[in-house]
């Protein structure tokens, strides 16, 4: 038996159903649970660690990604395109990529989340060059310690057929459900302490055929798994699937079986009531990616609406060719501060906003247990110092995107701590940032 003992918490924000912030609170962690949430709770055996001086909230929950491209960070001639020409400069540069190239990455990519806060997040990769795998992800999200949500993307539309991918990047149909189920089998772990469950995920409506589309839905709900996908990002997307489709984004996704709970679509950033409206009713869950939609000229996704009309929303960093960041919490308050600018400054509040970013993005991966401090939920904590010069002044403390930091002091996953005092705990950083500039520049 493991036990921590997170201790007087100045501000503990649970999430939980009741959203209570509790004054110099401590939380029980037993195996990775917890067990306990009060005031003077005690351990005999395990690990004390004080949060005087702090907030501590749920580990927030990054519900879209895609992590490889954390090797290809402000490429200059994509800085300034849009979505499909930005596509068009970078695939030939990911198709150079390899095993060593996708492990690496995702080493960086999954640390700088943690060091933002993030314990849970879903990655979606698309693309499988000179030999490359879902599994090369998965190893580095084992050394790091973070809760991971790998899907196994798919391009199978080449430009030669008249899809956006070079012919390079594509692959068989067939060949694709078949390592669909090869990794499903391999590392999908459906128990509540899961720290790996696997996804399908077809890239996009104007990367893969509607028979894979179709055939994907059919895979994932045999399996049990969950479903992801682009949809709706921007007018480019909508007018794709107006001509090749004759309909909307969302009623091309409900004619293939891809809506419910057990799916959840990045961006959405188009979607018209109608569509909003199908979400709702069908509890199928959106991953907004504010900094993203920015950074490509995309639009303000309608998270006003889809809140209001109980469309389940969650937060996504989403590439960090796109972004170029992976900054958790930084997404959290540009969510924020984006529905303020389209619809007022009280659209959306800042414990909204963290709300989105926690518990939100946990519910939209189909994991209730995570991105909540609530006994039974799992152990998944976020210390955030606030007495630091990113906090100083404020009437609020707990209103951490308003006023206060963008890393966290200490990160907990499982029960297991994965950063410390702002550093990871779990392997040499420094190691594989020396690593990844070097990938990077010989690609240059």
């Amino acid at each position: 038996m493991t036990e921590v003992l997170i201790r007087g918490a100045d501000h503990l924000v649970t999430m939980d159903d009741a959203r209570r912030v509790l004054a110099g609170a401590d939380i029980l962690i037993r195996d990775g649970m917890i067990v306990d949430v009060g005031h003077g709770l005690t351990t005999s055996t395990g690990e004390v660690v004080l949060a005087t001086g702090c907030v501590v909230t749920p580990g927030l929950v990054n519900t879209h990604h895609h992590l490889y491209q954390t090797l290809t960070r402000a490429v200059p001639a994509a800085q300034d395109a849009l979505l499909f020409g930005w596509l068009q400069t970078l695939y030939p540069i990911w198709s150079r990529f390899g095993p060593e190239h996708m492990f690496v990455s995702a080493q960086v990519g999954l640390s700088e989340l943690a060091l933002s806060g993030c314990t849970l997040t879903s990655d979606h990769l698309y693309l499988f060059p000179n030999g490359a795998r879902l599994d090369d992800t998965i190893e580095a999200a084992r050394e790091v310690g973070l809760r991971f949500q790998p899907t196994r993307g798919a391009m199978s539309i080449g430009v030669s057929d008249g899809g956006l991918p070079p012919d390079a990047l594509v692959e068989a149909e067939a060949a694709i459900l078949e390592d669909c189920i090869r990794v499903i089998d391999a590392f999908h772990d459906g128990s509540e302490s899961s720290m790996c469950r696997v996804g399908v995920a077809p890239c996009s409506p104007f990367s893969v055929s509607r028979e894979l589309m179709r055939d994907a839905a059919i895979l994932a709900r045999d399996k049990g798994v969950m479903m992801h996908t682009h949809l709706a990002e921007n007018d480019e997307d909508i007018a794709y699937s107006l001509s090749q489709f004759g309909c909307r984004p969302g009623e091309y996704a409900e004619s293939l079986g891809w809506v419910g709970p057990d799916v959840w679509h990045a961006h959405c950033v188009k979607l018209d009531a109608s569509e909003i409206a199908l979400f709702a009713q069908t509890k199928t869950g959106v991953a907004h990616c504010p900094c993203s939609n920015c950074r490509l000229g995309s639009g303000i996704a309608p998270v006003r609406a889809m809140r209001d009309a109980g469309v389940p929303v969650g937060l996504g960093v989403d590439g960090s060719a796109s972004n170029d960041a992976g900054n958790l919490a930084a997404e959290a308050r540009q969510a924020m501060l984006l529905q303020r600018v389209a619809f007022g400054a009280d659209a959306m509040s800042a414990m909204e906003a963290l709300e989105i970013a926690t518990r939100g993005g946990a519910d939209v991966l189909g994991r209730p247990e995570c991105g909540r401090i609530a006994i039974g939920a799992r152990g998944d904590i976020a210390i955030w110092d606030v007495s630091g010069v990113a906090s100083a002044g404020s009437w609020d403390p707990a209103a951490l995107l308003l006023a206060g930091p963008t890393t966290v002091r200490d990160l907990f996953v499982e029960g297991r701590q994965v950063v410390r005092d702002g550093h990871m705990l779990t392997f040499d950083l420094n190691k594989a940032v020396q690593r990844q500039n070097v990938l990077a520049r010989a690609l240059q």
